[in-house]
């Protein structure tokens, strides 16, 4: 992998970081889930928009939904096509995000915890149990690159990087996942108050 790939990889740190993070912060405080979501432009990646879930107000806003329907309530005229951005999500997308996803025309999509690290890692099974019981899939069983897009688990590309900033970016990694696993504790501790379906 090359410096280009490195800057890519803590470009995507820093929107998890800086821009979804504090939202998600916001949204788990009133009860939300903790997955978020970015879109970004591939020629500059500077960002379009970041969101997280709010599925207290509807159960189909996942963060990767309802990052969509924000983006497609910005004006057509300075909306960017899907096709020359990045779709950027903390957790690798359920069947239903990747679904939007696909739908909405984007070619890619990067992603920081896999399905297993939503279940193992926050307490949240309902992906890998949608994908086995209703597609009959195990874990990783969908087509990660297909005939729509290519998915990247921003983990493995920052392990493949050169030494000197695989380090770096593996350690910023983990400290996200440190982040995340306490907002899952905050969203385990309170979500008997909340009326999500599968909460």
């Amino acid at each position: 992998m090359t410096s280009t790939d490195a800057a890519l990889v803590n470009r995507l740190l820093d929107v998890v970081e800086m821009e979804i993070l504090p939202k998600t912060e916001n949204g788990v405080a009133k009860g939300n889930k903790l997955f978020g979501a970015a879109i970004l432009r591939k020629s500059d990646l500077s960002l379009v928009l970041a969101e997280t879930n709010n599925e207290l107000e509807n159960p189909l806003w996942h963060g990767e939904v309802h990052t969509l329907k924000r983006f497609y309530e910005m004006p057509k005229a300075i909306r960017p096509d899907t096709r020359d951005c990045i779709f950027l999500s903390t957790h690798e997308p359920c069947s239903l995000c990747l679904s939007a996803i696909t739908w909405t025309g984007f070619d890619n999509f990067y992603y920081l915890f896999s399905h297993e690290d939503s279940r193992d890692s926050f307490a949240i099974p309902h992906d890998l149990k949608i994908l086995k019981e209703v597609f009959t899939l195990d874990p990783g069983g969908y087509n990660a690159q297909n005939a729509f897009w290519k998915s990247f688990a921003i983990a493995r590309l920052a392990a493949g990087l050169p030494e000197a900033e695989a380090g770096p970016a593996l350690a910023r990694i983990e400290r996200l996942a440190t982040a995340y696993r306490a907002l899952s504790d905050a969203y385990q501790a309170g979500k008997a108050e909340n009326d999500i379906p599968l909460n």
